[in-house]
């Protein structure tokens, strides 16, 4: 972090299909080795392939998977003479989604399944239907806060 000024948010352009931030930015958390456009595939496909299964609008999906996945509250440690302890903090918007998105992408990674479209599009209407890997870390996070609310008095 810089001393002398706040450094500037770079502008993220919308996707070239459905013209959304929040769906650029997700393809910038799968991509990996600046592969964009392997990336736009992988998203693109899983929304291509819920809206096949489901019949339903897929980036309807998609954003209701996000607000399923995104936390409230979050744990901190602060060191505090000598002992360390879990603050429960709120979450602020920006993280929130971002946490998310990771979330979601790392599960989607792990799942078993052929491939990547198929492992993010299950992912995606697990979420969505509140339930999945991505989910219960959510609720995890909530249940951690949740048992450090007797340390709320240490945030600052």
């Amino acid at each position: 972090m810089p001393r002398r000024r706040e450094v500037p948010k770079r502008v993220i352009l919308p996707d070239p299909k459905y013209h959304d931030v929040v769906v650029t930015k997700f393809i910038n958390i799968i991509m990996l080795d600046g592969k964009r456009s392997i990336a736009e595939k992988i998203f693109y496909g899983a929304i291509d392939k819920i809206e096949a299964k489901s019949k339903g609008n897929g980036l309807e999906i998609f954003k209701k998977a996000l607000i399923n996945v995104r936390p409230e509250i979050e744990v901190k440690s602060r060191r505090v003479g000598g002992a360390t302890y879990q603050v429960p903090i709120e979450v602020k918007e920006n993280r929130a989604m971002a946490l998310a998105m990771r979330w979601l992408v790392g599960y989607s990674r792990k799942r078993s399944g052929k491939t990547m479209v198929d492992k993010l599009a299950a992912e995606f209407m697990d979420a969505a239907s509140s339930k999945g890997a991505s989910v219960k870390k959510k609720d995890d996070t909530h249940k951690m806060a949740e048992a450090n609310k007797a340390f709320a008095h240490y945030r600052w």
